[in-house]
């Protein structure tokens, strides 16, 4: 083989092992990538359950002021994930909370209907995290 010939080999190979190291270095990117995915999900789903309690029987003021802390935080969240099922079940929570501060929350009706209807929001954010 002449100079030239395994000069351009050399660099063929050389190449090839770039691309190869390449190729490794992209599969590796995106594994990081979904498990920063999949570990902002959980993140965002664990919170979000712990956010899903209200206690109707306190005073009506402080249940909305609490309503509109979960709300926004339950919006945030929502903001930050990527998954679009957990996006959107944290969505149709925080319209959950939005309903609770406009309500008359002192008629135990209204509560009931509203943790019936949060329950079902509930399952649904279970659901698109599971």
């Amino acid at each position: 083989m002449t100079r030239g010939g395994i000069t351009a080999a050399l660099l063929t190979s050389a190449a090839l092992a770039s691309a190869v190291l390449l190729s490794g270095c992209a599969e590796v990117g995106n594994a990081v990538d979904q498990g920063s995915r999949t570990a902002d999900k959980v993140s965002a789903c664990t919170e979000a359950l712990g956010l899903a309690d209200l206690n109707p029987l306190v005073d009506p003021a402080k249940l909305k002021a609490r309503a509109a802390d979960k709300e926004r935080r339950l919006r945030e969240l929502a903001g930050n994930v990527q998954d679009q099922d957990v996006k959107n079940a944290l969505l149709g929570m925080a319209g959950s909370y939005v309903e609770v501060q406009k309500e008359r929350i002192e008629d135990a009706g209204v509560v009931a209907g509203w943790v019936q209807r949060n329950v079902t929001k509930l399952d649904a954010l279970r659901a698109a995290c599971s």
